[in-house]
């Protein structure tokens, strides 16, 4: 059964996202035994010590690291392949940012990311970022040997197939988001909703794209379609923890 995959321009993310990111990865990624890990991550604090900006950015910085988690052993096969790794001027204890970063650029298809205003820069990132971005062509011949050699059309073929099934029926659930009363009434996100373009429906079965409905059991909860994920976080309401993802 073929997979449809859907490709979204993709432009980075601030530095202060892969900073976390790591830090969550290094908590989280599988460890091997000595005889098999080629990959040295260091130190493993069991908490680290994580500080988010706002709750998009603690989202993001999540999903980053749970997606170079997923995708480990074919990271650390490009890094290997590709001889980008060991790098000496590197150490371990930078080895997951290597990888979350490495997760990233191949997500974006190995382009240049961009530069966000006001973003305040760090000094590992950026010379990780540039270490990886001048050693691009390596990295995406090692990611096509890989896919030849396992016969993958894109990289989320080397998800185990249970994996990739729970993903799939996960994405396409409503989206519920609680209304914080503490913060906002739901007249006013109604009307800060319907100021945004979006139209109130029935139910999710006449969800099209932007809608939302009310649930019909909890009236403090809106459900939304599954497209607007993202759309979604970046509104106010999120940002300002107005309305809280389920």
């Amino acid at each position: 059964e073929k997979r449809a995959v859907i490709q979204i321009e993709k432009n980075g993310y601030p530095d202060s996202i892969y900073i976390n990111a790591a830090k969550i990865f290094q908590g989280i990624h599988t460890e091997k035994s000595e005889d098999k890990s080629q990959v040295r991550y260091g130190d493993n604090p069991e908490s680290p010590m994580v500080a988010f900006k706002d709750e998009h950015s603690r989202r993001a910085s999540y999903e980053l690291a749970f997606n170079a988690l997923k995708y480990q052993d074919l990271l650390e096969e490009i890094l290997l392949d590709s001889k980008v790794y060991p790098c000496y001027s590197i150490p371990d204890e930078l080895t997951s940012l290597l990888v979350v970063m490495l997760y990233d650029l191949q997500d974006r298809k190995f382009r240049k990311r961009k530069v966000f205003a006001e973003e305040e820069l760090v000094a590992e990132v950026q010379e990780i970022g540039d270490y990886l971005y001048s050693y691009r062509t390596k990295l995406a011949a090692a990611l096509a040997r890989c896919r030849i050699k396992y016969d993958a059309l894109s990289i989320e073929y080397f998800l185990p197939e249970a994996v990739w099934k729970q993903e799939q029926r996960a994405s396409a659930l409503p989206i519920c988001s609680w209304i914080n009363t503490l913060k906002i009434s739901l007249e006013d996100v109604i009307r800060d909703l319907e100021m945004k373009g979006f139209t109130k429906v029935e139910s999710v079965s006449d969800f099209d794209h932007y809608t939302y409905a009310v649930d019909q059991h909890c009236h403090d909860v809106l459900v939304f379609p599954s497209s607007l994920r993202e759309e979604l976080l970046n509104l106010d309401l999120f940002a300002d923890c107005k309305l809280l993802l389920q």
